[in-house]
């Protein structure tokens, strides 16, 4: 279903299991940006009022999560950490086209979020079938059905203002280049991505 071309390396689950402060804290800050980026794509594109309407909602659900997993950490008597510089979207807007249209660049923007959320959401996914604590599996179990509403709605509104042939098109680049980067970047139990 999320198309992703390069599976994660089960190890993952292993190593995130044995950094639960770290991975909680990653996976709160993955949360509170994506809350971000949701207003300020409402932000600037105003006009764009379909999709103002259907990102709102994802603004407080995804503040919501970043609640979610605050609590979960305080029940732990765990520590929120540091924010740490997150390589694998900063690796996803180096692939970003630049210059164009504003529509282009909306486009651009969708795709990553798409591409963010389907990745969130296979590691949530592996996270809640494999990790050893039941309620981590329930709690995880929750965070996958939640980005998998997420990376199609980012599609749909790709297509939706793309285009479904341009969307689909730069959509599979995207995925051949993600791949490639995961590839690339040490695998790592500390972080979501």
């Amino acid at each position: 279903m999320l198309g992703l071309k390069l599976p994660t390396d089960p190890r993952w689950v292993d190593m995130a299991e044995m950094s639960i402060q770290d991975i909680l804290t990653d996976h709160a800050y993955c949360e509170q940006k994506a809350a971000t980026f949701c207003i300020s794509l409402i932000s600037q594109y105003p006009d764009k009022f379909e999709m103002v309407e259907e990102l709102a909602p994802i603004v407080t659900e995804e503040w919501g999560h970043f609640r979610m997993v605050l609590k979960e950490l305080k029940d732990r008597n765990l520590k929120l950490g540091h924010q740490r510089k997150d390589e694998y979207v900063n690796g996803l807007l180096k692939f970003q086209k630049k210059g164009g249209s504003f529509d282009d660049r909306l486009l651009e923007k969708l795709l990553t979020c798409a591409l963010i959320e389907a990745r969130s959401c296979e590691r949530f996914r592996l996270l809640s079938l494999h990790i050893s604590e039941e309620a981590l599996k329930d709690f995880y179990h929750k965070f996958m059905v939640s980005e998998a509403g997420h990376y199609r709605l980012f599609i749909d509104l790709a297509k939706k203002y793309a285009g479904e042939e341009k969307a689909l098109k730069r959509w599979s680049e995207y995925l051949e280049y993600e791949a490639q980067l995961l590839q690339s970047m040490e695998l790592r139990g500390d972080r979501m991505h």
